[in-house]
C-alpha cells in the first residue's frame, strides 16, 4: 500500500508544474509525513483547466452509512478497481492526480522494520494516480470530499521492500488520466504499469517517520538503516 508521502516543493512550483491559474487552497505548507485522514493536494480538471485543490485522504463512497470507511480506502488496487464497488464509478468519471516528490514503505530486517524513502533520481516532483469522491452524511448536512491512491506490483526496486507501489504518471499521460471523456477502465491499462526502477532511488530515513506527530525536514534525511550505528 501507500501510506506515507512526502510534498515539499513551493506552492508556486506546484502551480506552475500543473498550469494552474489560481487556487483557493486556504494555506500550504511543505509536508514532510502526509499520513491518512490528512487534506491532499490534488489536481482535477473541470472539462477545460486543471484546478487545484485539496481531498481527505480515505475515499467515501457516496453509498457509505459511515464515513469512517474511509479508514480502510487509502488505496485502490489497479487491478480490481473496475470491479470494487467504491471505485469503479470514480475510475470512470473521478480520477485525479496527487503530487508528490516521495514516499515512504517500510522495509522488513532481522532487526526491525526500516523506513524507506522512494524518490526520483533527479528529486523531481511527481505525479501519483487518484481517485475522488463526494460523500454527503444521511441528514444532509456534512459533506466530505475524499480521494484514494491507486496501487500496483512493485518494481525490481520496490520488491524487496514491499509488495505495492503507487501508480505513478508519466508527465505525458496525465492530461489522459484527467479527461473525463475517457470512461473506459481498459484504456486506462496501460497506465498502471509499475514505474520504471531505474529512474528512482530508495534510502532509508529516521524512526521518527513512523509517528504522523513528527512533519519535519528530520524526516526526509538519510539515516543509517535499523541496526547501524548512527553518527548523527
Amino acid at each position: 500500500m501507500c501510506g506515507r508521502y512526502t510534498i515539499t516543493l513551493p506552492l508556486e512550483e506546484l502551480m506552475l508544474r500543473y498550469m494552474i491559474g489560481e487556487t483557493k487552497v486556504p494555506y500550504y505548507r511543505p509536508k514532510y509525513n502526509v499520513a491518512p485522514g490528512q487534506q491532499l493536494l490534488v489536481i482535477i480538471n473541470d472539462g477545460q483547466r486543471n484546478r487545484l485543490g485539496e481531498l481527505q485522504w480515505g475515499l467515501i463512497p457516496p453509498w457509505a452509512d459511515d464515513p469512517k470507511i474511509g479508514n480502510k480506502m487509502l488505496n485502490a488496487r489497479s487491478e480490481t478497481a473496475a470491479e470494487k464497488p467504491a471505485f469503479k464509478t470514480p475510475l470512470r468519471r473521478k480520477r485525479c492526480l496527487i503530487p508528490a516528490d516521495g514516499f515512504y514503505e517500510w522495509k522488513k530486517t532481522d532487526s526491525g522494520k526500516q523506513p524507506m524513502r522512494i524518490v526520483r533520481k533527479d528529486r523531481s516532483l511527481f505525479s501519483m494516480a487518484g481517485l475522488y469522491e463526494t460523500w454527503l452524511s444521511p441528514d444532509g448536512t456534512i459533506t466530505i470530499s475524499s480521494c484514494t491512491i491507486m496501487t500496483t506490483s512493485p518494481n525490481e526496486l520496490m520488491a524487496p521492500i514491499h509488495d505495492r507501489m503507487p501508480v505513478i504518471l508519466r508527465p505525458e499521460d496525465e492530461p489522459f488520466w484527467l479527461d473525463r471523456s475517457v470512461q473506459d477502465p481498459q484504456a486506462l491499462q496501460r497506465l498502471f504499469l509499475p514505474y520504471p526502477a531505474e529512474e528512482l532511488e530508495a534510502y532509508p530515513v529516521s524512526l521518527a517517520v513512523g509517528s504522523v506527530k513528527n512533519d519535519t525536514a528530520e524526516c526526509i534525511a538519510p539515516a543509517a538503516p535499523t541496526g547501524q550505528l548512527q553518527l548523527w
